[in-house]
């Protein structure tokens, strides 16, 4: 078998921009994708047998055309496979789902687009079963067609809110109320500078005439104090910025605080041909820009690729591009800023879970923090057992780092790597499998 010349890992619209633009190029290949459809968490397509869910005519028109020019560059893709890392040698390591074996790679080049992860920040009872991701709920409608069912709260910060409060309407089961941090409504700078990205707002307009056709709260300036559990239901006690407080008694609460690039031990970027592999990212995974961005981003590293590989070309305009993405980005965090601007995870109680997997405390990491020699990141991780349990810190290590910095402030600020660190394998894979796919090295024999 030919091996291609690149690699790319992700199968959403940065992914299939940088294989596009590398195949056009005139360079062999291939994607590598963990599901079984094309379009990662954006365009997420719907299992068999199920009718696509409403999209906006924009993000609808993009994925279509993004999708059609894919098909056309007829490049391989490696269905129902991850990614498991570079290892020293330069060999790229990919666990093929289907046939339970790990196969090994030589590619000239590899392309990292493996998108964003959704921002959750503790809150007392963060942990309940009932209590899940925003965008979570948002995956699971575009892949079943469904809303989910029960009376559901979705709170937190940002934009994502309102489109799966929008969709969740459109499928028949409108949340009860859109709680909110901040209040965009009564951001003016930011809101003036929104004009300047008419296709953002055209989409925004979509999703908030349902969200006001359907009568659906959306509480500004209010956040969760805490979660607790009520018989069968759980129980949000909800903090206006003016100190009042109410509770709404729900089946299920999706949380959501923004997005990060799902960077979570990735290798980093080398452009130096002789060092092995190289490493480029793309999209999410490089720079949390959202969807309109991401598409660019990956044709901006493919041609980063092409450069490298057989020249120069301009990127001129697709920096440009990025560029507009970037400041959108930054408005819509402005006009999305919490209320209250003081340290969130400071003021979390003791008793808040931390660490899930470990269920690891605020006050056991304040415990560890409290001491005239500062630990470090790593010295948290193996004294408390921060970040050491099942998902390895993907989901605790930035806010560990964060509350870190807070309770020691002014000091050197510490980061999610020094609690994850950066190896391979990027995800849990048996030994033996690892061996029967490394033949030995006998060179030196």
């Amino acid at each position: 078998m030919i091996e291609p010349d690149v690699i790319v890992i992700g199968g959403g619209p940065a992914g299939l921009a940088a294989a596009v633009e590398i195949a056009f190029a005139g360079h062999t290949v291939e994607l590598v994708e963990q599901r079984e459809s094309l379009g990662g968490a954006i365009h997420r397509q719907p299992i068999e047998g199920v009718q696509p869910i409403h999209q906006a005519a924009g993000p609808k028109a993009r994925w279509q055309a993004l999708a059609d020019t894919f098909s056309a560059a007829r490049i391989p893709v490696r269905h129902a496979s991850v990614f498991l890392g570079v290892d020293g040698d330069g060999r790229v390591l990919i666990e093929n789902r289907r046939t339970g074996r790990i196969e090994q790679l030589r590619p000239k080049a590899v392309v990292l687009a493996t998108g964003a992860v959704e921002k959750v920040l503790p809150r007392p009872g963060w942990q309940m079963a009932g209590v899940s991701t925003a965008g979570g709920l948002q995956v699971m409608m575009k892949e079943t067609g469904r809303a989910p069912q029960g009376r559901i709260l979705l709170a937190g910060s940002g934009p994502l809110l309102i489109a799966v409060a929008a969709q969740m309407a459109r499928l028949g089961n409108p949340p009860v109320a859109i709680v909110e941090a901040g209040d965009p409504l009564q951001r003016v700078g930011p809101g003036f500078a929104m004009l300047g990205h008419a296709a953002l707002l055209r989409e925004a307009a979509g999703y908030l005439s349902q969200i006001y056709l359907r009568r659906i709260p959306w509480m500004r300036g209010t956040q969760i104090k805490a979660i607790e559990r009520d018989g069968e239901s759980i129980r949000a006690i909800l903090r206006r910025h003016d100190g009042s407080e109410r509770q709404i008694t729900v089946d299920r609460i999706g949380l959501h605080d923004g997005i990060r690039p799902n960077d979570f031990g990735l290798p980093n970027e080398t452009t130096d041909p002789t060092a092995g592999p190289l490493i480029v990212r793309a999209g999410d995974c490089r720079e949390a820009l959202g969807a309109f961005a991401a598409e660019a981003d990956g044709r901006r590293a493919g041609r980063a690729v092409v450069d490298i590989l057989s020249g120069n070309r301009d990127r001129a305009e697709l920096d440009r591009t990025i560029g507009r993405a970037r400041m959108a980005q930054a408005t819509l965090a402005a006009l999305f800023a919490p209320i209250d601007e003081q340290p969130r995870l400071a003021r979390l109680t003791d008793e808040t879970i931390l660490c899930r997997c470990e269920g690891k405390t605020v006050g056991d990491l304040r415990q560890l923090c409290d001491r005239a020699d500062r630990l470090t990141g790593r010295e948290v991780k193996h004294n408390g057992r921060f970040a050491m349990g099942a998902c390895q810190g993907r989901f605790c290590a930035a806010n560990t780092a964060a509350l870190m910095a807070e309770i020691n402030s002014g000091g050197p600020a510490p980061s999610t790597e020094d609690l994850t660190g950066r190896r391979w394998p990027v995800r849990p894979i048996s030994i033996a499998a690892l061996t029967g796919a490394i033949p030995p090295n006998t060179e030196n024999e």
